[in-house]
């Protein structure tokens, strides 16, 4: 059995997970605010189940030295910057250990079990505070020779008259979509009311809903016409939605009869995991550095 990390910006997930990809059990505790608390946490996970456990796969935000464990930037959680996981953890979880960033753990699970596998060519981006993705280019996940590769939150949309929100990474934010909806019909932010009100049809709802699919058509246009994948597949916890892959769609449809010089046509489908999608990616990366004979111990 493995046991696998998701650290997440509101929560830890955490899994065991056996070598065939079947989460046996799994749990979560909130986010710590330091790294010293959320290593002895992840720590005490361990030692609970320690003799079970072959390895530790962990994902999480920023950007990933897979070889060495090193995390930077982190994204929302700035602490992670420069810590070293496989450093932090080692001393005491005498089992190899294994970091990703969590976009490409997506991307990786997706790949291994998912809606992308049997693919060459495909994109998984990953809809939730920002925006993620994961490049997988001839059946490999691509990094980029600075590790940055996918880091689509960083694209510029083509608006260059309000430069505070000219980034995919607010305007492709799926809670950004449902705290706007939320604010317009004041009710409390949560991702399950406000799609109740979205397939119920609710014209404010809708209105917000469908610019921000729009939104998310024209970036997966440029992705396309610049990757040209087979495949581009949409994950996070929205994507459980049946309604936003099928609007996606819509957006695409009416992006290209809006201008008949499209001639692109992004195959664009749900991604299979979801919310598990971090955690199976993170041991897929685990395998694929011990057969690289890259993990230590």
């Amino acid at each position: 059995m493995y046991l696998a990390f998701d650290i997440g910006g509101t929560f830890v997930k955490f899994a065991l997970i056996d070598a065939a990809g079947n989460i046996q059990t799994k749990n979560k505790f909130p986010t710590p605010d330091n790294i010293e608390t959320l290593t002895k946490y992840m720590i005490e996970n361990y030692l609970s189940i320690s003799e079970k456990i072959k390895g530790i796969a962990i994902s999480c935000p920023g950007t990933v030295d897979i070889r060495t464990g090193t995390v930077y930037h982190g994204g929302k959680l700035k602490y992670l910057h420069h810590q070293n996981f496989v450093k932090l953890l080692s001393e005491t979880c005498k089992v190899p250990i294994a970091v990703e960033n969590d976009a490409k753990s997506a991307a990786l699970a997706e790949l291994w079990l998912g809606s992308i596998k049997g693919y060459d060519n495909a994109l998984v981006l990953v809809l939730g505070s920002a925006v993620g993705a994961g490049l997988i280019i001839d059946g490999k996940l691509y990094r980029g020779k600075n590790l940055s590769a996918g880091e689509v939150s960083y694209t510029m949309n083509l608006n260059p008259y309000n430069l505070k929100s000219n980034f995919f990474g607010p305007t492709g934010s799926a809670v950004n979509m449902i705290k706007s909806i939320s604010e317009k019909k004041n009710i409390d932010v949560s991702g399950h009311h406000v799609f109740d009100l979205i397939n119920n049809k609710d014209s404010e709802a809708i209105a917000i809903f469908d610019k921000y699919c729009l939104q998310l058509a024209e970036q997966i246009m440029n992705l396309q016409y610049l990757l040209d994948p087979e495949v581009i597949a949409i994950g996070g916890g929205i994507s459980s939605q049946p309604i936003v892959v099928e609007s996606i769609r819509k957006a695409i449809d009416k992006i290209k009869v809006n201008n008949p010089t499209h001639y692109a046509n992004p195959n664009v489908v749900s991604c299979k995991f979801q919310n598990d999608a971090n955690l199976l990616g993170a041991l897929y990366n685990f395998f694929e550095l011990k057969q690289e004979n890259i993990l230590s111990m």
